[in-house]
């Protein structure tokens, strides 16, 4: 292990409550709720201000599979292997709205940065666009031959990125709908994808136990990892664009910085397979899952800067780079750039246009609350059929009473 630049990460809080292994986690955008989903068929939000109750919620009929905030962090997405998606309100209530998006498990959901539509991924070798609001279906992607294990939105909502088991990364415009590009250098099932937080390269992980980069504008392949001695089950980057994180069957996660092309931290900490990991919005923190039913919450640590301002500060792809230094597998030339400070990158001037800090606040405040509210009608219209249902049954009945006693 390389010697660190500020600390090592260190274990913050660690979460029991489900009662089998658990598959996915994500974090609200303000760092105050943790989401996590388990093969309990369980649905926690872990509350990161100590001494908090979590909430439980159950609504799905097996596994889930799959969460994700909304970018509000007002509204929470889980998918399952019951075939449904579930959106819910993520208050002490547990309210949520239903419905059956594919016909198999649904592997991957992800809010598109606008937060108005949402992507899905199955074992229907589908990837399908969903509105946000009234859940109503916008169109498929049907170009995999084999299941879909996940699916991401581009940071400008433009792109959609998707890994399957038929070892391929499909990257696809999401106007045209159609296929822009299939990268197939996995040589096994490819277990998850995500994009670097400036939205030009894509990051995939893989059963044949190696993590990949590409150029989404080049398609070149930048970087090749192959660490794990098993399969790498999920990948995070950090908000800065220069650090990536993985989660393997070798109950191993492991930090890469990007930058240099080196692996920086194996940390040991699940018992069994890890199954999940996800950085917080600013980086500050990033949690893990895996099959010993475990949560884990870890601080960063290793890059010393103002986390509250990483998010505005994500390093030019075209800096990344393509050597991976001790790692033999990567053989291309460093381009110029490599190795910058993210300090040096901080010092540039910001070409950002600032915001009265009192009206973004008011602005946020309203978004929110439409969220929450459009997520309420929704639940009142479900209650609403429902009730209706109920209603015409009794109706029926009584006529059929009434049919029966007329001599």
């Amino acid at each position: 292990m390389a010697a660190p630049c500020s600390e090592d990460p260190s274990l913050e809080r660690h979460f029991k409550g489900h009662r089998d292994a658990v598959t996915c986690v994500d974090f609200s955008v303000n760092m105050k709720q943790l989401a996590s989903g388990s093969m309990d068929s369980c649905l926690m939000i872990w509350h990161m201000k100590p001494q908090s109750r979590a909430y439980r919620f159950t609504g799905h009929k097996d596994a889930i599979t799959c969460v994700n905030f909304s970018p509000s962090g007002h509204l929470l997405a889980s998918g399952s292997r019951d075939k449904t998606v579930r959106i819910w309100v993520p208050n002490v209530k547990g309210e949520s709205t239903m419905f059956r998006a594919h016909s198999a498990t649904v592997r991957s959901v992800h809010f598109c940065s606008d937060g108005q539509s949402l992507v899905t991924a199955s074992d229907d070798k589908t990837v399908k666009v969903w509105s946000t609001h009234r859940q109503r279906f916008l169109f498929s992607l049907n170009q995999h031959i084999n299941w879909v294990r996940c699916a991401k939105f581009s940071p400008d909502g433009r792109l959609i990125v998707s890994a399957s088991d038929d070892k391929t990364v499909k990257l696809w415009d999401k106007t045209s709908r159609e296929c822009v590009y299939s990268y197939c250098e996995h040589g096994s099932f490819v277990t998850y994808v995500d994009f670097h937080p400036s939205g030009t390269c894509i990051a995939a992980a893989g059963m044949d136990n190696t993590v990949k980069v590409w150029d989404v504008r080049t398609h070149r392949l930048l970087q090749h990892y192959q660490l794990h001695s098993a399969a790498v089950n999920a990948l995070s980057f950090h908000p800065s664009g220069n650090y990536l994180i993985t989660a393997s069957s070798d109950s191993t996660l492991k930090i890469l910085d990007l930058m240099e092309g080196r692996l920086l931290y194996t940390l040991h900490g699940h018992q069994g397979p890890a199954t999940t990991v996800a950085f917080s919005r600013t980086g500050e923190y990033f949690a893990s899952g895996g099959s010993d039913e475990q949560v884990m919450v870890w601080k960063s640590n290793f890059d010393n800067v103002d986390y509250g301002e990483v998010i505005k500060v994500q390093r030019p792809p075209s800096t990344l780079a393509t050597s991976t230094g001790n790692l033999p597998e990567v053989d291309f030339p460093i381009p110029p750039g490599r190795g910058r400070s993210l300090e040096s990158v901080q010092s540039q001037p910001q070409e950002s246009i600032s915001m009265p800090q009192t009206l973004t606040s008011t602005l946020e405040h309203i978004v929110s609350q439409l969220d929450v509210l459009t997520q309420t009608v929704s639940i009142l219209e479900q209650r609403l059929t429902l009730t209706e249902d109920k209603l015409k049954q009794c109706l029926e009945n009584q006529q059929l009473i009434m049919q029966r006693a007329t001599p």
